[in-house]
């Protein structure tokens, strides 16, 4: 079932059924594309690309980042929303996906490569903060192509506008 809230509805969608089992069996993994992967104990593993995009007001919004960044070094990042609007999913104590922390992206502009940076030491894990400022730092891996690199921040699958930057050699 998807949930349509301009309707405010559930609308049946075709997919795995959860192979006779309760439905604790199921899980769901939210992507950093907002996609959702569904396992269910069995060899039929799902993904489930959902219509329409996120509404702008969701989107996190990058305000203060470097200009320029070097492979294996740490830097912090500002902006709202960073967390995202909720946990994303979960079930009871024992399956705990969520996705309120935020992923930082580096885009390759001549390449387009993606490299994921690590980040840590977010400023909150609140998540629905409004307009507050938060932070978070985040380390560039080795495997970052050198030159101009979009930034992007990801909150429960959902990409901030990007911010060019460049990538130190």
């Amino acid at each position: 079932m998807e949930y349509d809230p301009a309707s405010n509805s559930l609308i049946l969608i075709s997919g795995p059924g959860n192979a006779g089992e309760s439905c604790y069996t199921g899980r769901m993994l939210l992507l950093p594309r907002g996609q959702v992967l569904f396992a269910n104990m069995s060899t039929d593993v799902e993904v489930y690309t959902p219509d329409g995009a996120p509404q702008e007001a969701w989107k996190p919004r990058i305000t203060n980042a470097p200009g320029s960044v070097s492979a294996d070094q740490v830097y912090v990042l500002q902006g709202r929303h960073l967390n995202g609007l909720s946990q994303a999913v979960s079930y009871g104590d024992d399956a705990q996906m969520a996705t309120n922390y935020p992923l930082v992206c580096l885009r390759n502009v001549a390449r387009g490569e993606l490299v994921y940076c690590r980040t840590r030491n977010h400023s909150t894990m609140g998540v629905a903060t409004g307009n507050a400022t938060h932070s978070t730092e985040f380390t560039v891996p080795t495997a970052a192509p050198a030159g101009t690199a979009e930034l992007f921040v990801i909150a429960n699958g959902i990409w901030s506008d990007p911010v060019s930057i460049n990538v130190n050699s």
